[in-house]
């Protein structure tokens, strides 16, 4: 009994201490339906108890690996053509089977919230895409979000690779899905996404450490918050700042605003869509509510019905029929809303909508959707509504510093949703971000060719194809020349194209002036996928729009000269090519008047006998970016004056 006991005391310790007989472990990326890289040696790898001998059986082979010290260990597979299913075994102190296994292209999208956007989120224009969806040999795996920024981290946590079958297809990346969809469409090889984005997220958090070695002030943040002491401190700092904020009236009556046997007074008309400062009410950050009694036919009840409120600003809560129906708790997401089976009942429906807005305009965005439909039934939602305010906001005190945001900080993404997939042998990348980066511009430049030095480092690919997106347009028109932050982001854009191996998509023509998520991701997914023919599998095609390449001046005139003008140059609407100013040498620019000829643009303006420079489109959100070649793909933005 008591020699028993010592082996279970024995075990116990083991157990504890952490040697106990590990097993095979896989990362979360390495399972069943994966798709893995064709032609070329792939990576597999895993853990195990250190000098643990690992026998993988693929395709009637057999490959071995042994554990390091570590309990690290991987072996490469070798280059297979496109095809499948195959299957693979595992086999140590334990056994692992992966099944499903297919070769073809697996292409990494990463970037913010326009990479992140989901076709759900846009299952209105691409409802026929999301219906007809049936493309097993597309695979998307979705990189959790998660931060880290302490080291490089090993593992990810629990994902899979999903099919674009059904309604598997609706959490795909839209711009991911439609670039995948095109290449499918043209090789009909198995194409695999892998998505690792995160709304709001500056470049720099997706960057190494070394790879910011040369930014002395990054490099500085990044120690700073290797102390866990102090990034705790600010993050409880955040957490327990709380302004002083009155209580919200249509919440603490007796009577709740948004219940059905509430008696309305003192309500005003007010129009959705629309801000309420532009509808007599004067610079209020507070809590406005919102109500409206609607007829609804039978033929809209018993099932479940979809609300669109096109884009509140800021946060806001749904009630139907006294019940909270969803919400938002910020401004940018476009708000799809269902009803579910039972809330809606013939006749009169009351809709209650409390919004709530601390800075700026409030509201709702003009220009989206807003309606309710159910079966083939639909309800127009814009018109006269009542209102009434619940609260307003004191004004703001000055924090002692801005919020600490995990996701903002440099290396916390790439610690935790890059640094485990660097040996997953990839095709390419494809990058979608910028926005987070609006407010220090002048920085991108260099920014943007360091992560992709450090990533083709880090995958040890030194000439992996990356493919930008190229900001679209975003925010009001100005119809006079101006300066512009978005510009300066698209032009360092439109320069990294001197790194090597690099393509830019240019989306300037796909934008929305009041959503910094645009409704229209197919096309730039398509677009990518032009470029990534012409890039990485070496396509005679025209994958780009016009590029500006040099300039000359000839009296009163300019002289604009581009490359990628394929057929010729034209316009889309067939008028002279638009927002183009011209300047002197003391860069006071006007509007200029335009010519094509040829693969060249003729640029003046009787106001500029001297003329020095020339813009185009060079605006957070041009007016009238109307240029292409022939092939249908807009020139990007420049400016001649940099």
């Amino acid at each position: 009994m008591k020699k028993r006991f010592a082996i279970i005391l024995f075990y116990a310790v083991l157990v504890s201490s952490g040697k106990t007989l590990a097993q095979i472990k896989l990362p979360a990326i390495v399972r069943d339906s994966m798709i893995l890289q064709r032609d070329v040696p792939v990576n597999i790898w895993g853990w195990a108890s250190p000098g643990e001998k690992i026998s993988i059986t693929f395709n009637k082979k057999k490959f071995t690996a042994r554990a390091d010290k570590n309990g690290r260990w991987k072996t490469i597979l070798p280059a297979t053509k496109a095809g499948g299913p195959y299957t693979l075994e595992l086999s140590g102190k334990n056994k692992i089977t992966l099944h499903n296994v297919l070769f073809g292209d697996v292409w990494f999208c990463s970037g913010q919230s326009n990479m992140v956007h989901q076709l759900q989120i846009h299952d209105v224009r691409y409802a026929k895409e999301i219906a007809e969806a049936n493309y097993p040999h597309i695979r998307q795996f979705w990189v959790p979000n998660t931060t880290n920024l302490q080291a490089p981290q090993e593992g990810l946590p629990f994902s899979s690779w999903q099919a674009a079958i059904g309604e598997n297809v609706r959490p795909f990346s839209a711009v991911a899905y439609f670039f995948a969809r095109k290449l499918y469409n043209e090789f009909h090889i198995p194409i695999g996404i892998i998505n690792a984005s995160v709304g709001g997220s500056p470049i720099e958090a997706w960057t190494s450490e070394e790879g910011l070695k040369d930014f002395p002030g990054t490099a500085a943040v990044i120690q700073k918050n290797k102390d866990t002491a102090w990034v705790n401190s600010v993050t409880e700092r955040d957490g327990n700042y709380q302004p002083a904020i009155p209580e919200d009236l249509g919440k603490t009556g007796a009577v709740k605003w948004y219940e059905v046997n509430y008696k309305p007074t003192g309500w005003r008309n007010i129009n959705i869509p629309g801000y309420w400062e532009n509808q007599g009410i004067k610079d209020l950050d507070g809590v406005v509510w919102y109500r409206k009694e609607i007829d609804i036919p039978a033929s809209m009840t018993g099932k479940n019905a979809r609300l669109y409120l096109g884009r509140i600003v800021d946060a806001d809560e749904l009630y139907v029929n006294g019940l909270l129906t969803g919400n938002t708790t910020y401004q940018y997401p476009q708000r799809r809303y269902t009803i579910l089976q039972g809330i809606l009942k013939p006749g009169k429906n009351l809709f209650v909508i409390r919004v709530s807005n601390t800075a700026g305009e409030g509201g709702f965005v003009p220009d989206k959707p807003y309606f309710l439909f159910a079966g083939n039934d639909t309800i127009d939602l814009k018109g006269t509504w009542q209102y009434k305010v619940g609260e307003v906001f004191p004004a703001m005190e000055a924090k002692p510093e801005p919020p600490f945001r995990l996701q903002y900080q440099p290396t916390a993404l790439y610690n935790a949703m890059i640094a485990p997939l660097c040996n997953y042998t990839i095709k390419g990348f494809c990058w979608y971000q910028g926005e987070g980066n609006i407010h220090a511009a002048e920085a991108y430049p260099k920014l943007l060719p360091a992560l992709i030095s450090d990533w083709r480092k880090q995958w040890q690919q030194p000439a992996l194809p990356f493919l930008i997106v190229q900001l679209p347009g975003f925010g009001d028109y100005n119809y006079t020349p101006s300066e512009s932050n978005w510009a300066v982001l698209r032009e360092a854009q439109l320069k990294t194209l001197s790194v090597a191996n690099t393509a830019l998509t240019v989306a300037i023509d796909l934008g929305e002036w009041n959503d910094i998520h645009p409704d229209n991701k197919k096309d730039v997914g398509e677009r990518l996928a032009v470029a990534a023919l012409k890039l990485a599998y070496n396509k005679n095609i025209v994958a780009s729009g016009p590029l500006f390449t040099s300039s000359a001046i000839e009296g009163d005139k300019i002289f604009i000269h581009f490359t990628n003008t394929g057929s010729g140059l034209v316009t889309s609407d067939n008028e002279a090519p638009g927002d183009f100013a011209i300047a002197g040498a003391d860069k006071k620019f006007v509007w200029a008047n335009t010519i094509i000829e040829g693969d060249k643009i003729i640029v003046s303006s009787n106001k500029i006998k001297k003329p020095v420079y020339v813009r185009y489109a060079w605006a957070d959100n041009p007016v009238h970016p109307n240029l292409y070649n022939e092939e249908g793909l807009p020139a990007s933005p420049f400016r001649t004056d940099h």
